[in-house]
């Protein structure tokens, strides 16, 4: 019987990774695989940052080599260390399925005991230029006390990364929740994981403020492309190609290339998609010295505002003529529960006086990035947010294996925090807030009238104004990515989708005449 083998690094993580393929290649075929263990130029220089160091290709140069010579099968690599040109004959055969493609911010707790009166700066250890860019620009918001941040050079396996927080080198350090989770998947890995994580915390940081490395958390499988078997190596790997991540990451490195590309590059860049023909596109870091700032959706072209003003469902606006909400009264009432040992979800800023009277929970994670930011300033850790895209997320996030070694009870029913006639399919709802209905009066009414384009919080929050002002009909509507859109869909209601209100403010000066 053949024996192929699997060209890898031989770095704990990459043995893990390449080992789950091993098995899942071997149940797919009733064929064997072995590993082959190849040292890397990355994996011996580690006293320097690699965009610190001359030439490129520093974790497949030698992998690259092994497979055209033949001395390999295949290889498998983390697909974000592939650079952007890869070397002529040399074929992608698989891009796997990638889950848990956020960075993660470990850091031990008693260091988060002490931060409502941190002094000095808050060393977090990294030797990403991406990651130094916007960990430096908006940690700090994102942490009780608002410590300043400051970034100090971090190489070395997974293991030895983890090892040095441990023993006090830095006050966090920022990793791929991919990798940890990777480890999390065999026996022995998970052994040193677990004595590694204990006394630890978490913060998986949303995507939308401190995007993941383009690519990152996919593994790609490429062979010899002038390989003579027929294609049966080819047709057995292309059973591992994940469609959907596929789309994502190539998006993902093309914008990396049109950015510059290389180890150097200090922009994160992250797509998701949402819908059969829409992807939502992130970029984040700096290019030259400029701060790059990119939130948008591909895939639909919004509908010009042809007459009247901008109606927004919050109850205020900074922004000089925009009508807002005061039909529509949000009513906190506190609710008393014990959330001592579970995870929170806390969907606003009005469930705050339900979970400042509740026992302590063991997790707390936010709806998106502001409630994120705005629970920080009053003290709390938060682990997490669903990015305002809905729960998808963070339903992956509760199967972590990696993380449930720290909290035991992550992948339990959750306890969320929301409005009283709300349902969450993340766990038992607790009523934090009602929405009233008040009489406005004919001048509010006869605002709406003026309205060309509405942008609300929530589905109810558009039936309710529908029936009260059913005129609004005639304006165009639209939403933001999570929950909202997801019922507008149900209800096949036509809605546009928005990555964010700039775009939406935005219509108010491409109005046609």
């Amino acid at each position: 019987m053949t024996t192929y083998k699997i060209g890898t690094r031989g770095s704990l993580l990459a043995v893990t990774q390449s080992t789950l393929i091993k098995h899942e290649l071997e149940r797919l075929s009733g064929k064997e695989f072995e590993l082959v263990l190849i040292k890397t130029q990355g994996d011996q220089i580690t006293n320097k940052p690699l965009w610190q160091l001359e030439g490129k290709d520093f974790f497949t140069k030698e992998l690259d080599e092994a497979l055209l010579g033949n001395e390999v099968d295949l290889v498998i690599h983390s697909y974000k260390d592939l650079g952007s040109e890869r070397p002529a004959g040399i074929k992608l055969a698989a891009v796997t399925e990638r889950r848990f493609a956020h960075d993660i911010l470990l850091i031990p707790q008693n260091n988060i005991e002490a931060l409502s009166n941190w002094s000095g700066d808050f060393l977090v250890g990294t030797s990403s230029p991406r990651r130094i860019a916007n960990l430096s620009h908006a940690l700090s918001d994102y942490l009780p006390g608002a410590p300043g941040i400051r970034c100090s050079m971090l190489r070395g396996n997974v293991n030895t990364r983890i090892r040095k927080l441990k023993d006090g080198e830095y006050h966090a350090i920022t990793l791929a929740l991919a990798g940890i989770e990777r480890l999390a998947h065999t026996e022995k890995s998970y052994a040193e994981l677990t004595e590694l994580l204990q006394g630890m915390n978490y913060y998986v940081l949303p995507q939308t403020v401190f995007p993941s490395a383009a690519s990152q958390g996919a593994l790609g499988i490429e062979i010899n492309a002038a390989r003579d078997d027929g294609g049966e190596l080819l047709d057995l790997l292309s059973k591992l190609s994940h469609p959907r991540t596929v789309e994502e990451v190539q998006r993902e490195r093309k914008a990396f290339k049109e950015y510059g590309g290389g180890c150097h590059l200090a922009v994160g860049i992250h797509v998701r998609k949402l819908d059969e023909d829409l992807f939502l596109h992130i970029s984040s870091g700096e290019v030259d010295g400029k701060r790059i700032e990119k939130k948008f959706v591909e895939g639909q072209a919004l509908p010009p505002l042809t007459k009247g003003r901008l109606f927004v469902g919050f109850p205020k606006s900074t922004r000089p003529g925009v009508v807002c909400d005061r039909y529509l009264i949000k009513t906190p009432r506190t609710e008393i529960v014990d959330l001592s040992g579970r995870h929170v979800f806390v969907t606003s800023m009005y469930c705050l006086e339900t979970l400042r009277a509740s026992k302590t929970p063991e997790g707390i994670w936010a709806a998106g990035a502001k409630s994120a930011r705005e629970l920080a300033s009053r003290g709390f850790w938060v682990n997490g947010t669903a990015d305002s895209l809905g729960t998808e997320d963070l339903k992956t996030i509760k199967t972590s294996k990696a993380l449930q070694i720290i909290h035991k009870n992550l992948a339990s029913d959750w306890t969320v925090l929301t409005h009283s006639d709300s349902r969450s399919d993340l766990g038992h709802v607790v009523g934090c807030y009602d929405r009233l209905k008040t009489d406005p009066g004919s001048d509010y009414q006869a605002e709406l009238a003026t309205v060309g384009a509405c942008y609300w919080t929530s589905y109810p929050q558009y039936v309710a104004f529908l029936e009260r002002y059913p005129f609004l009909s005639e304006a165009r509507h639209f939403c933001g990515l999570g929950k909202t859109w997801q019922e507008f869909r149900a209800s096949r209601t036509p809605v546009h989708p928005i990555a964010n209100m700039q775009d939406f403010y935005d219509l108010e000066g491409n109005q046609n005449e």
